[in-house]
């Protein structure tokens, strides 16, 4: 059986999202446990990518707490796990992978 995780980067996976990264902040003082980034290919795909989650978590029991979105940044919090589905340039330009390596090494 697949653990949340695997489940939500295979989903990503399989559906073409870029660069999937789960990063895991347990143990931290943070809002998750871990949080998922993946690159969109654009507005539509970024959509398309957060209704396959849905389809496939929800009949897990997958609790959809919150979705943000906008064409270019996409979050869904399922409480403990926090997934951002974001387009090339906004993944770039707001670094969250630095952001929580940065908040990792100061709590270590």
């Amino acid at each position: 059986m697949l653990s949340r995780i695997e489940r939500i980067v295979r989903i990503l996976d399989d559906k073409k999202a870029e660069d999937v990264e789960a990063i895991d902040m347990s143990g931290r003082e943070y809002i998750a446990k871990y949080v998922i980034i993946a690159t969109t290919l654009h507005s539509r795909h970024a959509f398309s990518l957060a209704d396959e989650l849905a389809r496939g978590l929800k009949p897990a029991g997958e609790k959809f707490l919150g979705t943000e979105m906008s064409d270019d940044w996409c979050v869904i919090d399922l409480g403990d796990i926090i997934i951002h589905l974001m387009s090339a340039n906004y993944r770039a330009k707001y670094d969250i992978e630095k952001f929580l390596a940065e908040l990792k090494a100061n709590k270590e």
